[in-house]
């Protein structure tokens, strides 16, 4: 029995072996696939309003639903994981994810849209946090340096390119495509999965009882948080009953959740927080929250700002993003190549505080653009803002799972990928608020300069007023058109000011977590994988 035991794990793992490259290549494409459906229907979205008669604070929800299930999923693939085996969870989380996406594109009202959504986001936790888990379980340590970088392109290149693929799809094709690129993409990465991918012959199942308490708690208080987060700024936040009221179930529950997870009578809860005890994890958590501000924050603020200031189209947006995120690319293989092997070239720490410094370099550009910049006068602050993300995510990402024992990584891997989507999330509603409120303080600041009087103010007025009766308007008509003018100018001037605040906050972010950097420690060489020692 034992020969027989010991001949069935010698196969694994000479399977593994043999074919863990082209399981590398299923789970990148199902990683990129669940990516980019976060960012590729935000250019769409207004078409889609239009197609299914919904206004633009409804079609919100086609972004919001597919956030929300995936957040409350993450912190629990390690438990379905363990429940169900890793390949049996990844190709339901595939299966389901494909079928959510038909089923998307065929959806002929917002409510089947929103709920297919649902779908989509609860099937694609999997293909971030339990794929990232079996890379760390499938290739020996000192492969992955290397190996977490390729995988880190689709999630940190994705959100780039998303934009840009959406934006073209939109102008040329209808919206349900941004959907159906799924089917095959999926199809492809089932196959890989599905065929190479196998659970060791000595894997357990997860047995004893299920923590629901834990998963209430879970879904009541993520779910609850990151309402308030999304819906919040456009609801002016504490000042809706509804947003106050999940505020207070998302506090409670969260503490609740956090007391019943570490309490000596939960004897199988549904997350492991002891993996936090590690205090390169922790530290790395706290980095990754602020790299999903400045990652997710970022890739809404530029959009809007050419969009909004410069008039760009959804593609000439994408495009101008795509160099920046061409860059992430190139420096994240680099960094992967070198903390590779069993004697790293580069020390991690080092990497991370060198991308810090490239980040704040590029945001302090970003932050000082005017209202006469264009595509070129960004193009450099965004390739070094790219160069930072791929110094920043892969040395964090190595460092994180470095300290790691193989049988921990699916567990931290669901907290890490959380806590970036939740700082993406904490991104997207501070960076819309801050921007809403500076708006108006500028523009306030702003208008206490138009007064007659003023001698700047008469200048420009009396010169527009005659540059338009030159062209034949009565004084009355170009009197009011000179004022319309000023005000179009004032108010733009003012988002300007407050896109550069904007920028200007993300940068003081990353300032303020650079003593976490301190904390971390150089990973150890060494160390097989689970499934192939």
């Amino acid at each position: 029995m034992a020969t027989a035991a010991l001949s069935a794990t010698d196969t694994h793992q000479a399977g593994v072996e043999r074919y863990r490259w082209l399981i590398l290549l299923g789970l990148i494409t199902a990683a990129v696939m669940e990516v980019l459906d976060t960012t590729i229907v935000n250019v769409a979205l207004p078409q889609m309003a239009g197609n299914l008669g919904a206004t633009s604070t409804e079609i919100a929800w086609v972004s919001t639903s597919y956030i929300l299930a995936n957040v409350v999923v993450l912190p629990m693939t390690a438990f379905f994981t363990e429940t169900f085996g890793r390949k049996n969870y990844l190709t339901f989380s595939i299966i389901l994810f494909i079928v959510a996406s038909f089923l998307c594109g065929t959806s002929t009202s917002l409510g089947e849209l929103v709920f297919f959504r649902l779908l989509q986001g609860a099937g694609g936790a999997a293909l971030l946090s339990t794929a990232q888990a079996t890379l760390r379980q499938i290739f020996p340590r000192e492969e992955q340096g290397i190996v977490q970088a390729i995988f880190l392109l689709g999630i940190i290149v994705a959100p780039t390119i998303g934009p840009t693929l959406g934006g073209w799809i939109t102008d040329n094709y209808a919206w349900a495509w941004c959907f159906f690129i799924n089917v095959p993409i999926g199809i492809v990465s089932m196959f890989l999965v599905t065929t190479f991918l196998h659970d060791p012959p000595e894997q357990q199942r997860r047995s004893g009882p299920v923590d629901w308490l834990g998963i209430g708690l879970l879904i009541a208080g993520v779910g609850s948080l990151q309402y308030v987060l999304e819906e919040g700024n456009a609801h002016d936040w504490f000042n809706d009953a509804i947003i106050v009221w999940l505020s207070i179930v998302a506090a409670a529950s969260l503490v609740g959740l956090l007391w019943w997870q570490l309490s000596a009578r939960n004897t199988h809860p549904v997350i492991q927080l002891k993996v936090l005890r590690n205090r390169q994890l922790s530290a790395s958590i706290f980095l990754f929250v602020v790299l999903g501000f400045g990652l997710f924050g970022g890739a809404i603020l530029f959009p809007l700002f050419t969009q909004s200031l410069l008039g760009f189209t959804p593609t000439e947006t994408g495009l101008a993003m795509l160099p920046g995120g061409l860059m992430t690319a190139l420096t994240a293989l680099v960094c992967g190549a070198l903390l590779n092997g069993k004697k790293p070239i580069a020390d991690p720490r080092v990497l991370i505080l060198v991308g810090i410094s490239l980040m704040l370099w590029s945001m302090w550009d970003l932050g000082h653009l005017t209202t006469a910049a264009g595509e070129a006068d960004a193009r450099w602050a965004l390739i070094i803002r790219g160069a930072a993300l791929g110094m920043l995510f892969t040395p964090i990402n190595n460092v994180a799972f470095g300290s790691l024992k193989p049988h921990e990584a699916q567990q931290a891997s669901g907290l890490i990928n959380l806590s970036r989507q939740l700082g993406g999330s904490f991104g997207i509603a501070v960076l819309g608020t801050y921007l809403t409120r500076h708006t108006q303080i500028h523009r306030a600041d702003l208008v206490q300069n138009v007064y007659a009087g003023n001698p700047a103010f008469e200048q420009r007025f009396q010169g527009l007023v005659a540059a338009m009766q030159a062209q034949g308007a009565s004084l009355l008509d170009a009197q009011r058109r000179a004022y319309a003018m000023i005000e179009g100018s004032l108010n733009k001037q003012a988002a300007m000011l407050a896109y550069n605040d904007s920028w200007m906050l993300i940068l003081i972010c990353f300032l303020v977590v650079v003593p976490a950097v301190f904390l971390l420690r150089r990973p150890s060489g060494g160390g097989g994988a689970v499934d192939a020692h």
